[in-house]
């Protein structure tokens, strides 16, 4: 079975520690502390009992990222997306120019 996400969410570096996170409608530029930050944030909001409290209540999370700056409105499946582009960002090989 294909499942097909209609948005999207890819993080790229630019530079040594300068990210960019693209939305469906917005490009955000990111510091490493600040795709820390989303990464705890996004971690936090799939644990068991989150995802749970937000399939009950509402069905989707705002999240604010870059130090507040944007805003995201992301409903279930674009949160685990976006959990995963996270998690093979980070184990990702990357290779260094010394």
């Amino acid at each position: 079975m294909e499942i097909d996400i209609k948005y999207s969410y890819d993080i790229k570096a630019l530079t040594f520690c300068k990210y960019v996170l693209t939305a469906p409608n917005k490009q955000i530029n990111l510091s490493f502390p600040q795709i820390l930050e989303l990464r705890r944030n996004i971690n936090e909001l799939t644990q068991f009992s989150s995802l749970e409290r937000i399939v009950n209540n509402e069905n989707f999370v705002l999240l604010f990222v870059a130090d507040k700056q944007h805003l995201l409105y992301l409903e279930i499946p674009e949160l685990l997306h976006l959990k995963e582009e996270l998690e093979l960002f980070f184990h990702a090989p990357a290779s260094i120019l010394v």
